[in-house]
C-alpha cells in the first residue's frame, strides 16, 4: 500500500520543515522529493503538508498520520534487522559512545579498524564526560571513572593510574612544588570539579596526603580542553598518564611530570551495555572492543598494586 521512499521524504520534511533542507539530507533533486511526496498525497487522498511563509507544517491530516508513518519506518528497520540476523549477517546501526579522554589516542583507530572488518555496520561513535543512566539495546558505552549501579553490564577493561602535570614553561616561571602542600600556592586546573571533594594522594615511602584542590580560575568539562589548557600553561592538573604518553607522541615537551611518585587511587575503564540477548553487531562490537584494550591498561594497574 505505502512506498518507503515516499514514508522517508515525508517524515524527513516533518522533521526539517524544508523541502530543500531534506532534499540535501536525503541526497535528492528538490523536485524527485516533492514528486515523492506528491505520490503519497494521491494515495491517500488528503493533503499532509501546507506552506506557511518560508516553511512547511502539516495538516490536521499529516499530523495525524506522521505517528503512523512514523511506525512504519521503524517496522521497516526492524524486520530488515530481523531478516539480517536469520542471514547471520553482521549488518545494521550501532551506537559507541566513549569517554572524552579514550576518543583521541585510542577510539579513532579502534572505530576504523571495525568498520574495517564488518563493511555492512553502521557505526555512530560519540564523546561524553558524564556516566551513562540508561542506553538502548544496541548500544555500548566505555567509561573511565567510578560508575554506580544504573540498571546496565558494567564489564571492567583495565585501569588508568595518573599523575600531576604542567607545562615546562609555567614550572620555569611558578617554580616547581616539591611536595602536595605546595600545590595550594599554583594555578589549578579542574575537569569538571573533579577534585573539589579533596584528592587523597599516594606515595610508596610517604604517607598519604589529601589536597584540597584550589579556586581554579579556569574549569573546563572536556578532557580535552583540559589537557591543552595545562599544555599552553594555565597551571597544574591531574591527567592519566597513558594519555599524556599518546598527547606526547604528537607534541613531545608539552607536558611534564609534577611531584612524581605521588598519585591518586588508579581510574577504572569499564565497558557498559545492555542486559539480555544482543543482535549480531553488538555482540561483534563488544568481542572486537576486548581483543582493542591496550596492554598498558592493565600492565599500569598491577604496578600501582605492586607499589
Amino acid at each position: 500500500m505505502y512506498d518507503f521512499d515516499e514514508l522517508a521524504a515525508f517524515a524527513d520534511v516533518m522533521t526539517t520543515a524544508s523541502l530543500t533542507l531534506s532534499a540535501q539530507k536525503l541526497g535528492l533533486a528538490k523536485s524527485t522529493l516533492s514528486r515523492r511526496i506528491s505520490q503519497l498525497v494521491a494515495r491517500l487522498g488528503q493533503p499532509l503538508l501546507r506552506r506557511q511563509a518560508n516553511r512547511m507544517i502539516p495538516t490536521e491530516a499529516g499530523l495525524l498520520f506522521h505517528n503512523y508513518c512514523t511506525e512504519l519506518l521503524a517496522m521497516a528497520v526492524h524486520s530488515q534487522e530481523a531478516l539480517a540476523e536469520l542471514r547471520e549477517e553482521i549488518c545494521g546501526k550501532v551506537t559507541l559512545e566513549v569517554h572524552g579522554a579514550l576518543a583521541r589516542g585510542w577510539m579513532a583507530s579502534v572505530a576504523d579498524a571495525f568498520l574495517t572488518r564488518h563493511p555492512k555496520v553502521e557505526l555512530s561513535l560519540h564523546t561524553r564526560e558524564s556516566p551513562p543512566t540508561n542506553m538502548h539495546s544496541n548500544s555500548v558505552h566505555i567509561w573511565l571513572g567510578a560508575t554506580h549501579e544504573c540498571g546496565l553490564n558494567q564489564e571492567r577493561l583495565g585501569h588508568l593510574s595518573r599523575g600531576l602535570y604542567a607545562n615546562p614553561g609555567y614550572l620555569t616561571n611558578a617554580g616547581c612544588p616539591q611536595h602536595p602542600s605546595e600545590l595550594a600556592a599554583h594555578a589549578w586546573i579542574n575537569l569538571l570539579d573533579s577534585a573539589s571533594s579533596g584528592l587523597l594522594l599516594h606515595h610508596t615511602h610517604h604517607d598519604d596526603f589529601l589536597f584540597n584542590a584550589p579556586h581554579s580560575r579556569f574549569r573546563v568539562d572536556l578532557t580535552v580542553l583540559q589537557i591543552d589548557a595545562i599544555a599552553y600553561g594555565q597551571g597544574i592538573g591531574l591527567l592519566p598518564h597513558w594519555v599524556v604518553e599518546k598527547r606526547e607522541q604528537h607534541h613531545p615537551g608539552d607536558l611534564v611530570r609534577c611531584l612524581p611518585g605521588w598519585e591518586p587511587a588508579p581510574l577504572p575503564i569499564t565497558m557498559l551495555y545492555a542486559y539480555g540477548h544482543h543482535s549480531r553487531r553488538v555482540n561483534a562490537l563488544l568481542e572486537f572492543l576486548r581483543e582493542q584494550v591496550p596492554a598498558a591498561w592493565q600492565a599500569r594497574h598491577s604496578t600501582a598494586n605492586a607499589d
